[in-house]
């Protein structure tokens, strides 16, 4: 009885798992529904009180949504209305013609890495969704060929790269060199994104899906209608460039002053995502002859379209609070402290572990590091390839519990079988081969 006790927050994450994959796959139960009452099962099992649950389920939820749901709207909004345009179908033609359809991957790599860099991965993700559609239907490929290459250089680059939330709190826990990190961290991504972005979506059987409702080009576009090639780029990467130079300013200036409230305001996703829709208003509709009521019918479909999702991310959200308010993250940290294997092995296992345990990167790679952080002089092991391995780690697979895990099959229109075998298997190709490129690293620094 001590025993079950003792593992109970391990086994009720597992049985609550168990419960939700039955739910939606055996009985073929609403998403919503099957993570709510998961989540109430699992917070039954660790002895929580019912109103506690509740409590615990509104807050999950809130605080998803809070920071996600103006995210997938505006970059839902963003998204339909580069489609709507033809600014989607021109980007992706420019790229086939000057890449060619063999080597749009490569092209895909490198948007799909300045993205991930720059914004956070939710808007990384909407934004790229419907161009690697157009570029997939321009090549005539299967788009889930292509989705993986996107986002597998989009998830690698936000794990490894600072200004992304997870290395830069790496950096700091580790007091790591954050130069080196960007420099070390290309020889990490180099081979992580060739193995999960081309290698992987090669030898997958079945990637061909029908294309999202929300998705469907509307018709083709001549080379007239078209908006040109800069403006179309240029316009969904603004809220990259507004928040990438929010982080730069920030280290020049002084906080608690009124540029610095400005900058910030103007650098936040949400707020640079709400000007990137105004100027696609202009750009993508006034501009080229569309009228105002048209336009709003793009938004209105875009959000109608992303309903769903967002329902769904936030119910992921309500699961995930309760995974951690039932101590699951401090059960693997005290299972893991007396061991005496390698500090970079023992940093990427325990971020993997917390990564799948409770579906967020940027809470498994700190909790690991305040683990593992005060072993580094002890085994004299590099700060930056500490950094390095605990953020291949928070990259590993994800399942059921992650928000992105929701948004990339709901998104994708997915069975949560093909979610698994699309985005759950990247994302392990990409922390595995990680990891093991930082221990051949170890051996020269």
């Amino acid at each position: 009885m001590d025993w079950l006790i003792h593992n109970m927050p391990i086994i009720s994450v597992a049985l609550g798992v168990a419960l939700l994959l039955f739910l939606n796959m055996k009985l073929k139960l609403n998403s919503v529904v099957a993570l709510i009452i998961s989540a109430i099962f699992v917070g039954l099992l660790n002895g929580m009180q019912l109103t506690s649950i509740v409590d615990t389920i509104k807050a999950g939820l809130g605080s998803t949504l809070g920071s996600l749901a103006l995210i997938i709207g505006f970059g839902a909004v963003l998204g339909k209305l580069m489609v709507d345009s033809g600014a989607a179908q021109r980007i992706a033609s420019t790229l086939l013609d000057k890449f060619g359809v063999k080597n749009v991957e490569w092209a895909l790599i490198v948007v799909g890495a300045v993205f991930g860099i720059s914004v956070f991965y939710e808007v990384a993700f909407i934004i790229l969704a419907p161009l690697v559609i157009s570029i997939a239907i321009e090549a005539k490929v299967p788009y889930m060929r292509l989705g993986i290459t996107m986002v597998a250089a989009t998830t690698l680059a936000h794990s490894l790269f600072p200004p992304q939330p997870g290395p830069t709190a790496l950096v700091d826990a580790y007091g790591a060199d954050m130069g080196m990190v960007y420099i070390l961290g290309i020889i990490v991504f180099i081979p992580g994104v060739i193995a999960a972005g081309i290698i992987l979506p090669r030898v997958l059987r079945n990637l061909d899906h029908p294309v999202p409702p929300l998705l469907e080009k509307p018709k083709e576009f001549t080379d007239e209608e078209m908006p040109g090639f800069a403006i179309s780029l240029i316009v969904p990467l603004i809220p990259a460039i507004m928040i990438t130079a929010a982080t730069i300013f920030n280290i020049f200036i002084k906080e608690d002053t009124l540029f610095h409230e400005i900058i910030n305001f103007l650098g936040s996703a949400e707020v640079s995502l709400l000007i990137a829709v105004l100027v696609a208003v202009y750009t993508f509709g006034l501009r080229v002859g569309r009228k105002m009521p048209e336009i709003m019918g793009s938004f209105s479909k875009a959000i109608e379209g992303i309903a769903m999702i967002i329902f769904v991310v936030g119910a992921g959200g309500a699961f995930k609070e309760v995974i951690l308010d039932s101590g699951v993250g401090d059960y693997i940290a005290s299972m893991m402290a007396n061991t005496t294997i390698s500090p970079l092995i023992m940093a990427w296992f325990i971020t993997a572990l917390l990564r799948v345990a409770t579906g967020t990167g940027v809470v498994s790679a700190i909790t690991a590091a305040g683990i593992v952080g005060p072993l580094i002089h002890t085994f004299d092991v590099s700060p930056v390839l500490m950094v390095l391995a605990t953020a291949a780690g928070s990259n590993t697979i994800t399942h059921v519990n992650d928000a992105s895990f929701w948004l990339f099959k709901e998104y994708f229109n997915l069975s949560i079988k093909e979610t698994f075998k699309t985005w759950g298997l990247l994302l392990l190709t990409t922390s595995v081969v990680g990891i093991c490129v930082v221990m051949l690293l170890s051996l020269f620094i």
